[in-house]
């Protein structure tokens, strides 16, 4: 894995195998970005090899040049931020990540991106560190523990030449918060891509109780103080939970509801609470509703939401977050077989509600009601559910953009801001009443899917049923961010991406405030 540090020292006295400048577009092509702080002679050496290359400067461009003249580095490499005026936070963390995607295999780089202020630096650290990664399925690094540069202890095992020192430059000093922000880049970064891991995992290799027991590592490897508490197909039965064991019914990897709870300690409390539900199906092939077999090729990434919310409490717990956390991963492998729950079946969820099973390949909101009637009974202030849900998502929003809904607009619009200030894009999405009509039931309390237009609404109409009275929730289906079919693209890795980690722990430090 990688680690990053800070530094003021002028970029070209730095001893590196790359340099990582910007560049933007122009009329005429590609030119340096502003405060780049090279010499005269570098500099000039630079705009002559991105002419004579025809570079545009664009988004996604890297040039790489070697033994520039007052540079101590081995080469530079210069990044695409498009035109100076529209540089943001997010162009600067998608030009980090494409840039070090281009050299994550050196063991040191250097990265001198013009960024002005915290928010700005803090993007740059983050995208850096997330262009470094890379998943091995024969690694074992998600289950073990490093350093990080501080001393730190990480919840991922570095493997050897897993990725290099990154070491970012500061035009605004190195003050306390300017080394947070960067110390805070590293600990979401290393939490993402344990999500990331979890994601790629193939799916024989990540049953529900192995989801578990790669929680329980990670967590015990954190230096973040994690408990983790599991129950196992008995208890779920015992206890009620109808949804997710009629939805684990079919396969021969039993479900799992893991409890993950981070309470601060000291002069840092606020004394509030967040409550996070993660859709953890392990594998989805629809169950007796079969998905045809092209749909099943990545459904190993139906538990993107609780590999997010894991990955979530970990990094709260790391950063020392001013309010208790508990994550509630709703663990379960949708497979057909003779003892699979069948369209027509009732089953009765955890808060007494039964309900009518329609399609068994809308199972998702079925392990989720049970987790969110779990997290309601604890009463926390405030409830996020995060799952990979509705393939209507997609439709509706594409592939880079969640949908957020919720039972309080104040709140839902608190959600979307906290993945805006992450540079993860969701939209607010309405929960228009008339739809409820659609899930009543001549046999049930409830059906659990309606007519197919709305289906992204009204699945998270079905979810509220499941809330605690008065308690303000968001639900967050990222069905469309969770899995990157394509290629990488700015600091975004083809596979599983880790989306909703940053956005969920944004919010959790910002609860209250």
């Amino acid at each position: 894995m990688p680690t990053l540090s800070l530094t003021t020292r002028d970029a070209a006295t730095l001893r590196a195998d790359a340099l990582v400048v910007g560049a933007v577009s122009t009329d005429d092509g590609a030119a340096l970005a502003d405060g780049h702080g090279l010499p005269g002679a570098a500099a000039k050496h630079l705009a002559t090899v991105l002419a004579d290359l025809e570079a545009k400067g664009e988004a996604g461009e890297v040039v790489r040049v070697v033994a520039v003249p007052e540079v101590a580095a081995t080469a530079v490499v210069v990044t695409g931020l498009g035109p100076a005026a529209d540089i943001t936070p997010d162009v600067l963390r998608a030009g980090a990540g494409t840039a070090l995607r281009s050299v994550a295999s050196k063991k040191a780089v250097a990265v001198a991106l013009p960024a002005s202020d915290e928010a700005a630096l803090a993007a740059v650290a983050d995208g850096a560190y997330a262009g470094c990664y890379t998943f091995d399925a024969g690694s074992t690094r998600a289950s073990g523990t490093t350093k990080t540069a501080k001393g730190k202890a990480s919840s991922r095992k570095a493997a050897p030449g897993d990725g290099p020192k990154i070491t970012v430059v500061s035009s605004i000093g190195q003050g306390a918060a300017v080394k947070r922000a960067v110390e805070r880049a590293g600990v979401i970064g290393s939490a993402r891509d344990l999500a990331r891991d979890l994601v790629n995992t193939p799916p024989n290799q990540l049953t529900p109780q192995l989801f578990v027991d790669r929680v329980k590592k990670a967590a015990a490897a954190s230096s973040g103080k994690v408990t983790v508490s599991v129950l196992d197909e008995k208890a779920l039965a015992k206890g009620g939970f109808g949804g997710i064991v009629g939805v684990g019914q079919g396969s021969a990897n039993p479900p799992r509801i893991v409890t993950m709870s981070y309470v601060p300690s000291g002069r840092g409390s606020k004394g509030g609470s967040v409550a996070l539900v993660g859709k953890g199906i392990t594998f989805d092939s629809g169950g007796l509703c079969i998905k045809p077999a092209g749909s099943m090729v990545t459904m190993k990434c139906d538990m993107a939401g609780a590999a997010a919310v894991a990955a979530a409490v970990i990094a709260a717990a790391e950063l020392g977050g001013p309010v208790a956390v508990t994550g509630y991963l709703c663990l379960a492998e949708n497979m057909p077989s003779g003892t699979a729950q069948r369209p027509g079946d009732v089953v009765t969820m955890r808060n007494g509600t039964t309900v009518e099973i329609i399609n068994t390949d809308a199972e998702g909101r079925m392990v989720l009601g049970d987790g969110l009637c779990l997290a309601s009974e604890a009463g926390p202030d405030v409830i996020v559910d995060v799952a990979t849900l509705t393939g209507a998502a997609v439709v509706a929003l594409g592939s880079r953009v969640a949908g957020v809904m919720g039972n309080d607009d104040d709140f839902r619009s608190r959600v979307v801001d906290a993945g805006t200030a992450a540079g993860e894009a969701s939209w607010a999405m309405p929960l228009p009443k008339e739809l409820r009509a659609g899930l009543d039931s001549t046999v049930a309390d409830l059906a659990h899917t309606a007519e197919r237009w709305g289906g992204m609404l009204t699945a998270a109409i079905f979810l509220q049923e499941f809330v605690g009275e008065g308690i303000p929730w968001a639900h967050v289906d990222i069905a469309g961010p969770a899995f990157n079919e394509k290629g990488p693209d700015g600091a975004t890795p083809k596979g599983g991406t880790g989306y909703g980690v940053a956005t969920l722990v944004n919010l959790i430090e910002n609860h209250g405030s």
